[in-house]
C-alpha cells in the first residue's frame, strides 16, 4: 500500500534536501519572471542574448527553463542588464 504525501511545491516533492528545494524556488520564480519581461521587449532572440551579455544557444536555454543551466547569481545578473531589480523577501 502506497501512502499518499503532500507538498507545498512540486520543489518540495523533487528534491531531498530543503535547501535545495528552496533554491529551485528561487531560481524558478527568477527564470519566469525574467522570461515574461523578456517576452514583452522587442527584437530578435538573437539582441535579447545580445543585451543579456550571453550567446543565442544559451539564451535558448533561459527561453525554455533549462533551469539546471542557471545559478541565482547568473539569473539575477540577467534581470539587471535588462533593467529589472529582484527584491528579497524571507518569511519563516
Amino acid at each position: 500500500m502506497t501512502t499518499e504525501q503532500t507538498f507545498s511545491s512540486i520543489w518540495d516533492a523533487i528534491e531531498d534536501i530543503p535547501a535545495e528545494a528552496e533554491n529551485m524556488k528561487v531560481r524558478s520564480a527568477l527564470m519566469m519572471q525574467l522570461n515574461q519581461h523578456l517576452e514583452q521587449l522587442s527584437g530578435t532572440d538573437a539582441d535579447k542574448a545580445a543585451r543579456l551579455g550571453i550567446t543565442r544557444p544559451r539564451y535558448s536555454d533561459l527561453k525554455h527553463g533549462r533551469i539546471q543551466k542557471f545559478s541565482i547569481d547568473a539569473l539575477v545578473s540577467f534581470a539587471s542588464a535588462v533593467g529589472l531589480h529582484v527584491h528579497l523577501e524571507l518569511a519563516a
